[in-house]
């Protein structure tokens, strides 16, 4: 498998890389085999998170006694250092290893930088001098504070949203990550599912040299999927052209890109799923989505006390309660069209 130098981290990791937050939706055997399959067929950086619920317990049963053939990359949401100590002793235990190689501020609101008055930059120096941690990076959604990042000097790595479908000031933060040395890792890559063709966006990241996306995999078929790609890495045709301009098309402006920030909802309104209900309903199979369940997690929109949490939560500043709305009106409209009658 193709590897590449993360940045100023020296690391060396292949430039196809397993995003570990689906593994936590999977019993603990089928996840221990999928990253174990992964491990075996060459995969050798793996992303997860603390907020992952049981991710870093699944990696660490899955690749404990191959620790020092793989990269593991984790994030605390920490605001507070005595926060950030707990969550890396946690990390360090369910991953079963005595370091990580990067640790990363899992989406702040501002950029952590030495001698703050949280102590969250200087907490994570002092874990580096113990060697718990050997390299700091940081997680967002928001251009304007991963840009600062990148300028701080402060940072090895950046983990932010890319797609085809970002915009031009996203895929200018990948030549500053470049030129700052700093190694760019992707998430969001087929922006939350909203993205049908892996094919299509593995060949348009693979022309970013410094690009690591890390593809959220749930399903051996769906690792089985990304190695054929990096075996036989597609070239950009007319085809993959057609259907990226027609994607962008249909999925420019206020969307919602599923990263679930504004979770959990006091009235448990699904809103990661019901705020783009319209756009999975055209590209992914609907049926499912008619189901008497899902009828009844889109009617909890009218639940919806509008007491804005979702709002501020949002790094895209969508005006979620409104999109909800609009998304409740698609969706019975939709149903209705398709023989499902509300009750």
């Amino acid at each position: 498998m193709k590897t590449i130098r993360l940045g100023k981290t020296g690391l060396m990791v292949t430039q196809t890389a397993f995003g570990a937050l689906p593994v936590q939706r999977v019993d603990l055997d089928d996840a221990v085999s999928l990253l174990r399959s992964a491990y075996e067929q060459g995969i050798t950086f793996f992303d997860t998170a603390r907020g992952y619920s049981d991710s870093e317990e699944k990696i660490g049963a899955a690749l404990a006694d191959v620790r020092e053939d793989i990269v593991i990359a984790t994030k605390s949401p920490a605001k507070q250092r005595d926060q950030l100590f707990r969550d890396v002793d946690t990390s360090l235990a369910k991953l079963r290893t005595d370091y990580i190689d990067v640790l990363q501020f899992h989406n702040p609101g501002f950029v952590p930088r030495p001698g703050g008055n949280d102590g969250l930059y200087d907490g994570l120096l002092e874990l580096k001098e113990q060697g718990l941690v050997r390299h700091i990076g940081i997680t967002n959604h928001k251009g304007a504070i991963a840009k600062e990042a990148v300028e701080s000097g402060l940072y090895a790595t950046l983990q932010f949203p890319l797609s085809y479908l970002s915009s031009e000031a996203d895929f200018a933060l990948v030549e500053l990550c470049r030129k700052q040395d700093v190694g760019f890792i992707a998430m969001k890559a087929l922006s939350g599912g909203l993205i049908t063709d892996a094919a299509a966006s593995f060949a348009y990241l693979r022309q970013y040299e410094n690009v690591v996306p890390i593809w959220g995999i749930q399903r051996q078929e769906e690792l089985d999927e990304f190695i054929a790609l990096d075996a036989q890495p597609p070239v950009l045709n007319d085809a993959m052209h057609q259907r990226i301009v027609a994607d962008r098309e249909q999925l420019s402006g206020s969307f919602c890109r599923g990263c679930g920030y504004c979770m959990p909802c006091p009235v448990d309104i699904p809103i990661s799923m019901a705020a783009r209900m319209s756009l999975l309903l055209q590209r992914a199979p609907y049926q499912q989505f008619l189901s008497e369940q899902w009828q009844a997690n889109m009617e909890r929109i009218q639940d919806c006390i509008d007491c804005g949490q979702c709002r501020r939560a949002c790094p895209y500043e969508l005006d979620t309660p409104q999109l909800l709305r609009e998304e409740y009106n698609r969706y019975w409209d939709f149903a209705q069209q398709h023989g499902v009658s509300r009750a």
